[in-house]
Protein backbone atom coordinates (compact mmCIF):
# COMPACT_ATOMS: atom_id res chain seq x y z
CA UNK A 1 0.00 0.00 0.00
CA UNK A 2 1.34 3.42 -0.92
CA UNK A 3 2.15 5.77 1.91
CA UNK A 4 0.90 9.35 2.05
CA UNK A 5 4.01 10.70 0.31
CA UNK A 6 3.70 8.34 -2.65
CA UNK A 7 -0.03 8.92 -2.99
CA UNK A 8 0.42 12.66 -3.02
CA UNK A 9 3.25 12.46 -5.56
CA UNK A 10 1.21 10.20 -7.86
CA UNK A 11 -1.71 12.63 -7.71
CA UNK A 12 0.51 15.62 -8.48
CA UNK A 13 2.03 13.88 -11.49
CA UNK A 14 -1.34 12.73 -12.83
CA UNK A 15 -2.87 16.19 -12.47
CA UNK A 16 0.01 17.85 -14.27
CA UNK A 17 0.12 15.27 -17.05
CA UNK A 18 -3.55 15.92 -17.78
CA UNK A 19 -2.86 19.66 -17.84
CA UNK A 20 0.11 19.35 -20.18
CA UNK A 21 -1.69 17.00 -22.56
CA UNK A 22 -4.88 19.05 -22.72
CA UNK A 23 -5.99 20.10 -26.22
CA UNK A 24 -6.84 23.76 -26.61
CA UNK A 25 -10.14 24.85 -28.15
CA UNK A 26 -11.03 27.84 -30.28
CA UNK A 27 -13.48 30.24 -28.70
CA UNK A 28 -16.74 30.40 -30.65
CA UNK A 29 -17.11 34.18 -30.67
CA UNK A 30 -14.82 36.12 -32.97
CA UNK A 31 -14.57 39.67 -34.26
CA UNK A 32 -13.13 38.43 -37.55
CA UNK A 33 -9.67 39.80 -36.76
CA UNK A 34 -8.28 37.09 -34.49
CA UNK A 35 -9.32 33.92 -32.68
CA UNK A 36 -8.94 33.48 -28.95
CA UNK A 37 -8.51 30.05 -27.32
CA UNK A 38 -10.32 28.62 -24.32
CA UNK A 39 -7.36 27.70 -22.14
CA UNK A 40 -4.21 29.59 -21.19
CA UNK A 41 -1.12 28.07 -22.77
CA UNK A 42 0.98 28.48 -19.61
CA UNK A 43 0.20 28.97 -15.94
CA UNK A 44 2.09 28.48 -12.69
CA UNK A 45 0.81 24.91 -12.66
CA UNK A 46 2.59 24.19 -15.94
CA UNK A 47 6.02 24.61 -14.37
CA UNK A 48 7.82 21.31 -13.76
CA UNK A 49 7.09 19.62 -10.46
CA UNK A 50 10.78 19.06 -9.82
CA UNK A 51 11.30 22.83 -9.80
CA UNK A 52 8.83 23.20 -6.98
CA UNK A 53 9.09 20.00 -4.94
CA UNK A 54 11.91 18.08 -3.31
CA UNK A 55 11.13 14.43 -4.10
CA UNK A 56 13.40 13.10 -1.35
CA UNK A 57 10.97 11.59 1.14
CA UNK A 58 13.51 11.71 3.95
CA UNK A 59 14.13 15.42 3.41
CA UNK A 60 10.54 16.33 2.58
CA UNK A 61 8.20 13.76 4.21
CA UNK A 62 5.07 15.93 3.70
CA UNK A 63 5.95 16.64 0.04
CA UNK A 64 5.74 20.38 0.58
CA UNK A 65 6.51 22.91 -2.13
CA UNK A 66 10.04 24.14 -1.58
CA UNK A 67 9.93 26.82 -4.28
CA UNK A 68 6.56 28.42 -4.96
CA UNK A 69 5.65 29.74 -8.42
CA UNK A 70 3.25 32.66 -8.41
CA UNK A 71 2.68 33.33 -12.11
CA UNK A 72 3.82 32.66 -15.66
CA UNK A 73 3.34 35.63 -17.94
CA UNK A 74 4.86 38.01 -20.48
CA UNK A 75 6.77 35.82 -22.93
CA UNK A 76 9.01 36.47 -25.88
CA UNK A 77 8.43 34.05 -28.76
CA UNK A 78 10.33 32.55 -31.67
CA UNK A 79 10.01 29.69 -34.18
CA UNK A 80 13.09 27.55 -33.60
CA UNK A 81 13.98 24.30 -35.39
CA UNK A 82 10.34 23.70 -36.25
CA UNK A 83 9.10 24.23 -32.70
CA UNK A 84 7.16 27.13 -31.23
CA UNK A 85 9.17 28.51 -28.32
CA UNK A 86 8.06 31.00 -25.71
CA UNK A 87 10.56 32.48 -23.26
CA UNK A 88 8.25 33.23 -20.38
CA UNK A 89 8.61 35.44 -17.37
CA UNK A 90 8.22 33.08 -14.42
CA UNK A 91 7.60 34.82 -11.13
CA UNK A 92 8.32 32.99 -7.91
CA UNK A 93 6.46 33.39 -4.66
CA UNK A 94 9.47 35.47 -3.60
CA UNK A 95 8.48 38.06 -6.26
CA UNK A 96 11.67 37.52 -8.26
CA UNK A 97 11.20 36.82 -11.95
CA UNK A 98 13.37 34.69 -14.20
CA UNK A 99 13.18 33.37 -17.74
CA UNK A 100 12.23 29.86 -18.79
CA UNK A 101 11.60 28.39 -22.24
CA UNK A 102 8.60 26.22 -23.07
CA UNK A 103 7.98 24.59 -26.45
CA UNK A 104 5.01 23.33 -28.41
CA UNK A 105 4.58 21.40 -31.62
CA UNK A 106 1.66 23.52 -32.85
CA UNK A 107 1.94 26.82 -30.98
CA UNK A 108 -1.47 26.66 -29.29
CA UNK A 109 -1.29 23.89 -26.68
CA UNK A 110 0.76 21.22 -24.90
CA UNK A 111 3.61 23.61 -24.10
CA UNK A 112 6.28 21.98 -21.97
CA UNK A 113 9.07 23.76 -20.15
CA UNK A 114 12.65 22.79 -20.84
CA UNK A 115 14.42 20.97 -18.01
CA UNK A 116 16.06 24.06 -16.53
CA UNK A 117 15.22 27.76 -16.42
CA UNK A 118 17.46 30.10 -18.37
CA UNK A 119 20.66 30.94 -16.54
CA UNK A 120 20.95 34.58 -17.57
CA UNK A 121 24.41 36.06 -16.92
CA UNK A 122 24.65 39.29 -14.93
CA UNK A 123 26.64 42.46 -15.54
CA UNK A 124 29.01 43.97 -13.00
CA UNK A 125 25.93 45.56 -11.43
CA UNK A 126 23.72 42.55 -10.58
CA UNK A 127 20.04 42.63 -11.50
CA UNK A 128 17.53 42.54 -8.67
CA UNK A 129 14.84 41.45 -11.09
CA UNK A 130 14.62 40.67 -14.82
CA UNK A 131 11.46 40.34 -16.91
CA UNK A 132 9.51 40.84 -20.15
CA UNK A 133 12.05 39.67 -22.72
CA UNK A 134 11.68 40.33 -26.44
CA UNK A 135 13.29 37.74 -28.72
CA UNK A 136 14.59 38.98 -32.06
CA UNK A 137 16.21 36.98 -34.86
CA UNK A 138 18.49 39.72 -36.21
CA UNK A 139 19.97 39.78 -39.68
CA UNK A 140 23.45 39.76 -38.11
CA UNK A 141 22.92 36.05 -37.30
CA UNK A 142 22.30 36.30 -33.55
CA UNK A 143 19.11 35.84 -31.57
CA UNK A 144 18.86 38.75 -29.16
CA UNK A 145 16.90 38.99 -25.95
CA UNK A 146 16.08 42.49 -24.74
CA UNK A 147 14.54 42.66 -21.30
CA UNK A 148 13.91 44.94 -18.37
CA UNK A 149 16.54 44.86 -15.65
CA UNK A 150 15.42 46.38 -12.38
CA UNK A 151 17.59 47.57 -9.52
CA UNK A 152 16.95 49.57 -6.37
CA UNK A 153 17.22 53.31 -6.91
CA UNK A 154 20.44 54.73 -5.50
CA UNK A 155 20.43 57.48 -2.92
CA UNK A 156 16.91 56.94 -1.61
CA UNK A 157 16.32 56.80 2.17
CA UNK A 158 16.17 53.47 3.96
CA UNK A 159 12.47 54.03 4.55
CA UNK A 160 11.88 53.84 0.78
CA UNK A 161 12.13 50.24 -0.36
CA UNK A 162 10.04 50.71 -3.50
CA UNK A 163 11.94 53.18 -5.66
CA UNK A 164 13.66 51.43 -8.54
CA UNK A 165 15.59 52.05 -11.74
CA UNK A 166 14.65 50.18 -14.91
CA UNK A 167 17.01 49.79 -17.84
CA UNK A 168 17.25 47.60 -20.94
CA UNK A 169 19.31 44.46 -20.53
CA UNK A 170 20.72 42.82 -23.67
CA UNK A 171 21.76 39.21 -24.18
CA UNK A 172 22.34 37.08 -27.26
CA UNK A 173 22.53 33.43 -28.24
CA UNK A 174 22.92 31.14 -31.22
CA UNK A 175 21.41 28.01 -29.68
CA UNK A 176 18.75 29.29 -27.21
CA UNK A 177 20.71 27.53 -24.44
CA UNK A 178 23.84 29.55 -23.74
CA UNK A 179 23.37 33.29 -23.40
CA UNK A 180 26.01 35.99 -23.64
CA UNK A 181 25.19 39.07 -21.60
CA UNK A 182 26.11 42.42 -23.13
CA UNK A 183 26.25 45.78 -21.35
CA UNK A 184 22.89 47.44 -20.72
CA UNK A 185 21.63 49.86 -23.35
CA UNK A 186 22.62 53.49 -22.74
CA UNK A 187 20.17 56.22 -23.79
CA UNK A 188 19.58 59.90 -23.00
CA UNK A 189 16.59 58.94 -20.82
CA UNK A 190 16.81 58.38 -17.04
CA UNK A 191 15.01 55.03 -17.31
CA UNK A 192 13.97 52.61 -20.05
CA UNK A 193 11.34 49.91 -20.33
CA UNK A 194 9.87 47.86 -23.18
CA UNK A 195 12.84 48.29 -25.47
CA UNK A 196 12.70 46.29 -28.71
CA UNK A 197 15.42 45.61 -31.28
CA UNK A 198 14.45 46.06 -34.92
CA UNK A 199 15.26 42.81 -36.80
CA UNK A 200 17.18 44.57 -39.59
CA UNK A 201 19.92 47.17 -39.74
CA UNK A 202 18.75 50.72 -40.37
CA UNK A 203 21.32 52.85 -42.18
CA UNK A 204 23.88 50.22 -41.23
CA UNK A 205 23.13 50.60 -37.52
CA UNK A 206 21.27 48.68 -34.83
CA UNK A 207 17.81 50.19 -34.42
CA UNK A 208 15.91 50.23 -31.14
CA UNK A 209 12.34 51.04 -30.23
CA UNK A 210 12.42 52.58 -26.75
CA UNK A 211 10.10 53.90 -24.08
CA UNK A 212 11.88 56.79 -22.39
CA UNK A 213 10.80 57.32 -18.81
CA UNK A 214 11.52 59.89 -16.12
CA UNK A 215 10.75 57.43 -13.33
CA UNK A 216 10.19 53.74 -12.69
CA UNK A 217 6.39 54.00 -13.01
CA UNK A 218 5.75 57.48 -14.38
CA UNK A 219 6.69 58.02 -18.01
CA UNK A 220 6.79 61.76 -17.33
CA UNK A 221 7.88 63.78 -20.33
CA UNK A 222 8.99 60.51 -22.01
CA UNK A 223 5.69 60.49 -23.73
CA UNK A 224 5.49 57.43 -25.97
CA UNK A 225 7.33 54.93 -28.14
CA UNK A 226 10.73 56.25 -29.12
CA UNK A 227 13.32 55.23 -31.68
CA UNK A 228 17.08 55.45 -31.76
CA UNK A 229 20.15 54.09 -33.50
CA UNK A 230 23.34 52.60 -32.08
CA UNK A 231 26.59 51.99 -33.94
CA UNK A 232 27.47 48.89 -31.94
CA UNK A 233 25.42 46.23 -30.17
CA UNK A 234 28.23 45.11 -27.88
CA UNK A 235 28.33 48.56 -26.29
CA UNK A 236 24.97 49.92 -27.42
CA UNK A 237 24.61 53.67 -26.98
CA UNK A 238 21.74 55.75 -28.35
CA UNK A 239 22.60 59.44 -28.51
CA UNK A 240 19.25 60.68 -29.78
CA UNK A 241 15.71 59.37 -29.29
CA UNK A 242 12.80 60.52 -31.44
CA UNK A 243 9.16 59.89 -30.56
CA UNK A 244 7.36 57.94 -33.28
CA UNK A 245 4.11 57.08 -31.45
CA UNK A 246 3.26 59.43 -28.62
CA UNK A 247 0.74 59.15 -25.82
CA UNK A 248 -2.40 61.23 -26.43
CA UNK A 249 -5.08 62.60 -24.13
CA UNK A 250 -8.30 60.58 -23.79
CA UNK A 251 -7.14 57.54 -25.72
CA UNK A 252 -6.30 53.99 -24.67
CA UNK A 253 -2.65 55.09 -24.61
CA UNK A 254 -3.00 58.37 -22.73
CA UNK A 255 -0.91 57.48 -19.67
CA UNK A 256 1.88 55.50 -21.32
CA UNK A 257 2.51 53.16 -24.22
CA UNK A 258 5.24 50.78 -25.28
CA UNK A 259 6.02 48.40 -28.11
CA UNK A 260 5.31 44.70 -27.64
CA UNK A 261 7.30 42.24 -29.77
CA UNK A 262 9.55 43.19 -32.68
CA UNK A 263 7.54 44.26 -35.74
CA UNK A 264 6.66 41.84 -38.55
CA UNK A 265 7.80 42.77 -42.06
CA UNK A 266 5.06 42.63 -44.70
CA UNK A 267 4.79 43.83 -48.28
CA UNK A 268 2.73 46.81 -47.08
CA UNK A 269 4.88 47.87 -44.14
CA UNK A 270 6.04 46.86 -40.68
CA UNK A 271 3.23 45.53 -38.47
CA UNK A 272 3.52 46.63 -34.85
CA UNK A 273 1.76 45.38 -31.72
CA UNK A 274 1.91 47.67 -28.69
CA UNK A 275 0.31 48.18 -25.31
CA UNK A 276 -1.48 51.28 -24.14
CA UNK A 277 -2.32 52.31 -20.59
CA UNK A 278 -4.96 54.62 -19.22
CA UNK A 279 -6.02 55.42 -15.67
CA UNK A 280 -9.49 54.60 -14.37
CA UNK A 281 -11.30 54.77 -11.05
CA UNK A 282 -10.47 51.06 -10.67
CA UNK A 283 -6.78 51.52 -11.47
CA UNK A 284 -4.63 51.21 -14.57
CA UNK A 285 -6.07 49.44 -17.62
CA UNK A 286 -3.69 47.84 -20.13
CA UNK A 287 -4.85 46.99 -23.64
CA UNK A 288 -3.14 46.09 -26.92
CA UNK A 289 -3.23 48.18 -30.08
CA UNK A 290 -1.64 48.01 -33.53
CA UNK A 291 -0.13 50.26 -36.15
CA UNK A 292 1.80 50.05 -39.43
CA UNK A 293 5.02 51.85 -40.35
CA UNK A 294 6.66 52.52 -43.69
CA UNK A 295 9.00 49.85 -45.07
CA UNK A 296 11.76 52.35 -45.78
CA UNK A 297 11.19 54.85 -42.95
CA UNK A 298 10.42 52.67 -39.95
CA UNK A 299 9.62 55.72 -37.78
CA UNK A 300 6.80 56.85 -40.09
CA UNK A 301 3.41 55.56 -38.89
CA UNK A 302 1.25 55.10 -42.00
CA UNK A 303 -1.86 53.50 -40.48
CA UNK A 304 -3.18 53.31 -36.93
CA UNK A 305 -6.69 52.08 -36.09
CA UNK A 306 -8.63 53.87 -33.38
CA UNK A 307 -8.81 52.28 -29.96
CA UNK A 308 -7.65 48.87 -28.85
CA UNK A 309 -6.94 45.71 -30.80
CA UNK A 310 -7.42 43.42 -27.78
CA UNK A 311 -8.64 44.09 -24.24
CA UNK A 312 -9.17 41.82 -21.22
CA UNK A 313 -12.29 39.64 -21.38
CA UNK A 314 -14.01 37.45 -18.80
CA UNK A 315 -11.48 35.67 -16.51
CA UNK A 316 -8.64 37.54 -18.21
CA UNK A 317 -9.70 40.56 -16.18
CA UNK A 318 -8.77 38.96 -12.86
CA UNK A 319 -5.33 38.25 -11.46
CA UNK A 320 -2.37 39.66 -9.60
CA UNK A 321 -2.72 42.98 -11.41
CA UNK A 322 -6.25 42.97 -12.75
CA UNK A 323 -7.58 44.44 -16.01
CA UNK A 324 -4.33 43.99 -17.90
CA UNK A 325 -3.36 42.53 -21.28
CA UNK A 326 0.31 42.58 -22.23
CA UNK A 327 2.20 41.06 -25.13
CA UNK A 328 5.90 40.90 -25.91
CA UNK A 329 5.91 37.89 -28.23
CA UNK A 330 4.40 36.78 -31.52
CA UNK A 331 5.37 34.39 -34.29
CA UNK A 332 4.62 34.85 -38.00
CA UNK A 333 4.63 31.44 -39.66
CA UNK A 334 5.57 30.74 -43.27
CA UNK A 335 1.92 30.16 -44.22
CA UNK A 336 0.93 33.63 -42.96
CA UNK A 337 -0.52 32.49 -39.63
CA UNK A 338 0.34 34.77 -36.72
CA UNK A 339 0.48 33.43 -33.16
CA UNK A 340 0.01 36.23 -30.64
CA UNK A 341 1.14 35.37 -27.11
CA UNK A 342 -0.37 37.64 -24.51
CA UNK A 343 -0.62 37.60 -20.73
CA UNK A 344 -3.69 38.50 -18.73
CA UNK A 345 -3.61 40.35 -15.43
CA UNK A 346 0.06 39.50 -14.79
CA UNK A 347 -0.93 35.90 -14.04
CA UNK A 348 -1.12 33.56 -17.08
CA UNK A 349 -0.16 33.32 -20.75
CA UNK A 350 -2.64 32.94 -23.63
CA UNK A 351 -2.51 32.65 -27.40
CA UNK A 352 -4.63 34.18 -30.13
CA UNK A 353 -4.23 33.44 -33.83
CA UNK A 354 -4.73 35.54 -36.92
CA UNK A 355 -3.05 35.95 -40.31
CA UNK A 356 -0.87 38.59 -41.92
CA UNK A 357 -3.65 39.36 -44.42
CA UNK A 358 -6.28 39.82 -41.70
CA UNK A 359 -4.03 42.01 -39.56
CA UNK A 360 -3.14 44.20 -42.54
CA UNK A 361 -6.82 44.47 -43.45
CA UNK A 362 -7.58 45.51 -39.88
CA UNK A 363 -4.77 48.04 -39.57
CA UNK A 364 -5.18 49.64 -42.99
CA UNK A 365 -8.98 49.79 -43.29
CA UNK A 366 -10.10 50.40 -39.71
CA UNK A 367 -10.80 54.15 -39.24
CA UNK A 368 -8.21 56.17 -37.34
CA UNK A 369 -8.97 57.98 -34.10
CA UNK A 370 -10.59 61.38 -34.63
CA UNK A 371 -9.86 62.34 -31.00
CA UNK A 372 -13.34 63.83 -30.48
CA UNK A 373 -16.76 62.35 -29.74
CA UNK A 374 -18.22 64.10 -32.78
CA UNK A 375 -15.59 62.49 -35.00
CA UNK A 376 -16.49 59.04 -33.65
CA UNK A 377 -20.16 59.64 -34.47
CA UNK A 378 -19.21 60.78 -37.96
CA UNK A 379 -17.26 57.54 -38.49
CA UNK A 380 -20.36 55.51 -37.57
CA UNK A 381 -22.51 57.65 -39.92
CA UNK A 382 -20.16 56.95 -42.81
CA UNK A 383 -20.34 53.19 -42.18
CA UNK A 384 -24.13 53.30 -41.96
CA UNK A 385 -24.39 55.32 -45.18
CA UNK A 386 -22.13 52.89 -47.05
CA UNK A 387 -24.23 49.98 -45.82
CA UNK A 388 -27.41 51.73 -46.95
CA UNK A 389 -25.99 52.19 -50.43
CA UNK A 390 -25.13 48.52 -50.52
CA UNK A 391 -28.61 47.57 -49.31
CA UNK A 392 -30.30 49.80 -51.88
CA UNK A 393 -28.12 48.36 -54.64
CA UNK A 394 -28.92 44.82 -53.50
CA UNK A 395 -32.67 45.53 -53.43
CA UNK A 396 -32.48 47.03 -56.89
CA UNK A 397 -30.64 43.94 -58.19
CA UNK A 398 -33.27 41.64 -56.64
CA UNK A 399 -36.03 43.74 -58.25
CA UNK A 400 -34.39 43.51 -61.68
CA UNK A 401 -33.97 39.74 -61.37
CA UNK A 402 -37.58 39.30 -60.28
CA UNK A 403 -38.80 41.33 -63.28
CA UNK A 404 -36.81 39.07 -65.60
CA UNK A 405 -38.06 35.84 -64.10
CA UNK A 406 -41.48 36.88 -62.88
CA UNK A 407 -40.63 35.60 -59.42
CA UNK A 408 -39.62 37.31 -56.21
Amino acid sequence: MKNEFSQRLSKLKLTQRRLLERTNEKCHHSNGIYTRYKYPVLTAEHTPLNWRYDFNEQENPYLMQRFGINAVLNAGAIKWKGKYLVMARVEGADRKSFFAIAESENGIDQFRFWDYPVQMPETEEPDTNVYDIRLVQHEDGWVYGLFCTERRAPGVPESDQSSAVAQCGIARTKDMLQWERLPDLVTPSPQQRNVVLHPEFVNGKYAFYTRPQDGFIDAGKGGGIGFGLADDIEHAVIHEEVLMDRKIYHTVYELKNGLGPAPIKTEKGWLHLAHGVRNTAAGLRYVLYMFLTDLNDVTCVTHKPAGYFMAPEDEERVGDVSNVLFSNGWIADDDGTVYIYYASSDTRLHVATSTIDRLLEYVIKTPADGFRSAASVQTIYSIIDRNKLLSDALLQEVSIQSDKTGHL
